[in-house]
């Protein structure tokens, strides 16, 4: 599972409506057994959005922003998955197929990360069920019973 930076911010700033149910589930998938990965775009982007004095009321002090990452990537589960071979590929097929441009790139980006790792995508953002071939999950959302 490869993680998006919206779980990381949810998990972290308390005054996020989804924070608590970030939090619970941070702790469940970091003390669980499956793999999390933490792709450097997603730490890079909590880092600078957490740390930001427009995006949140109260930012985060960088030294303490960065500790969280460093928590999180002291985590016997945790790794930073890294492009292969296949990425440059996979990521301009997304890119060409979907018709990405502009704030989606990044998206593309991640997704064809989980896509080559063969793992799927947490995140809150529904702009990832564009993308075919994805595994995409939303684990902060209410589940039919």
């Amino acid at each position: 599972m490869l993680l998006d930076a919206n779980l990381l911010l949810y998990a972290v700033h308390e005054r996020a409506e989804q924070h608590e149910q970030a939090a619970t589930w941070m702790t469940e998938k970091l003390n669980g057994p499956v793999r999390i990965g933490f792709p450097w775009q997603s730490i890079n982007a909590f880092l600078r959005i957490s740390t930001h004095p427009r995006a949140f009321q109260r930012p985060l002090a960088p030294p303490i922003a960065w500790e969280r990452v460093t928590d999180w990537l002291a985590s016997p589960v945790a790794w930073v998955p890294q492009p292969g071979p296949e990425y440059p590929q996979i990521y301009g097929g997304l890119i060409a197929t979907h018709n990405v441009h502009g704030n989606l790139i990044p998206d593309a980006a991640l997704a064809a990360l989980a896509i080559e790792h063969g793992v799927t995508l947490a995140s809150t953002d529904t702009d990832f069920v564009r993308f075919h071939g994805l595994r995409w999950e939303n684990p902060l959302e209410e589940k039919p019973r």
